[in-house]
């Protein structure tokens, strides 16, 4: 049965039909403005206005060129090098272009007397931006980002992996620490970690850092794609089989630079014991509660990304209470014509120091003594077990 109280009029069906009218119009405003903002839509709207713009600025200019001088037409030729698609930019320029030419023969020769004259460097100065514009038009149309989103989707992907490096809620008597500072201060690193809670009744950690080739900027979009592929392949394989995994992975992309460290940590949180299987990466470090010394944990295996058939042979350990394990990257203890082993040997001793500290900020106070000023990726994970 229809709607409606029995005994009601019916409804009227010219309202019924503007109802929906009305409700079709809504949808599609609202999905042609999801559209340009971003980037899907025809930019006609922001080029319809731009052309309107400049008759505007040009007659302002004509009546008061004191207020409006003729570099004014910068605006609209630098909007709409945000804006516009590189073939209505060029429009654009041409009736900019036409505009400057209406001023140059209305008000007279640049060299004459009065204010607002076109002169040569006024000439100059809009077309070096134009030209300027259009360069930055065609790399935003060659990528395929617009400027509008651009921006918001780097944010994203920043953001993304952060949440791909934070480590999950551990039970009671369990303390982590994540710090991760990319290379001269960038938003993105080579260096990354993924980690996860599994097995049976999600009593075991297994965390992954990893060290992608190159630093910054130039390794941060290889370390987003392999974030997602090692937080995919972890818990879904058993430990034993994920840096083979990985390790084919990295192959199948064919990069130039397509090679990587990483570590593997399994971590029985019941127990405190714990496998580390490494594919290159620098030793973990476990200090030890009861005679307060340090010990490496050095697992063999190669670089992920170099051959096929590599094997990985893991190290096991216990984590009792009081003891603390640290991982890093080598931009944490990496100076130039030292050993190795000497900037390890300087964390253990600054971990040392922090640790009559609280547990909290650890990490980021460790990466600020140790390696503040180097120009590489670092990244840091404690584990404490109370």
């Amino acid at each position: 049965m229809a709607g409606g109280s029995p005994g009601s009029p019916p409804p009227d069906p010219l309202v019924a039909r503007g109802r929906r009218a009305l409700y079709r119009a809504r949808r599609k405003l609202r999905r042609s403005a999801v559209d340009y903002f971003r980037g899907d839509a025809s930019d006609w709207l922001p080029f319809a206005g731009l052309l309107l713009l400049v008759p505007l600025i040009t007659l302002a200019t004509l009546l008061a060129p004191v207020w409006c001088p003729p570099p004014a037409l910068v605006l609209p030729v630098l909007t709409g090098a945000l804006l516009l698609r590189p073939g209505s930019l060029v429009l654009l320029y041409a009736v900019a272009a036409t505009a400057l030419g209406v001023e140059s023969a209305v008000l007279g020769p640049y060299n004459g007397l009065g204010p607002g004259r076109v002169t040569p460097g006024d000439v100059l100065v809009v077309g070096a931006v134009g030209a300027g514009g259009l360069l930055v038009a065609q790399l935003r149309n060659r990528v395929g980002v617009p400027w509008r989103g651009g921006g918001s989707m780097l944010f994203d992907l920043r953001e993304r992996l952060k949440v791909q490096s934070q480590i999950p809620p551990l039970p009671e008597g369990w303390h982590a620490e994540m710090a991760l500072r990319p290379a001269g201060g960038q938003s993105f690193s080579g260096d990354f970690l993924v980690a996860s809670r599994t097995g049976e009744g999600k009593r075991v950690l297994e965390a992954v850092l990893a060290d992608v080739s190159g630093k910054g900027m130039d390794a941060g979009s290889r370390a987003l794609l392999l974030s997602g592929a090692f937080g995919g392949l972890l818990g879904s394989l058993p430990p034993h089989d994920f840096l083979p995994a990985a390790n084919g992975y990295l192959l199948r992309q064919e990069w130039e630079e397509g090679f990587a460290s990483a570590v593997h940590l399994v971590l029985d949180l019941d127990t405190g014991e714990f496998e580390l299987l490494s594919a290159g990466h620098l030793p973990g470090m476990q200090r030890h509660m009861g005679d307060g010394n340090w010990e490496t944990k050095e697992a063999e295996g190669p670089l992920l990304g170099i051959y096929e058939g590599a094997k990985f042979t893991g190290l096991r350990g216990q984590l009792r209470h009081g003891d603390l394990l640290m991982l890093c990257t080598d931009g944490m203890v990496e100076v130039p014509g030292r050993d190795l082993a000497e900037g390890m040997d300087r964390l253990m001793g600054e971990a040392d120091r922090l640790m009559g500290s609280a547990f909290a900020g650890t990490a980021w106070r460790l990466i600020e003594s140790v390696a503040k000023d180097l120009n590489d990726d670092r990244a840091l994970l404690l584990i404490w077990r109370e």
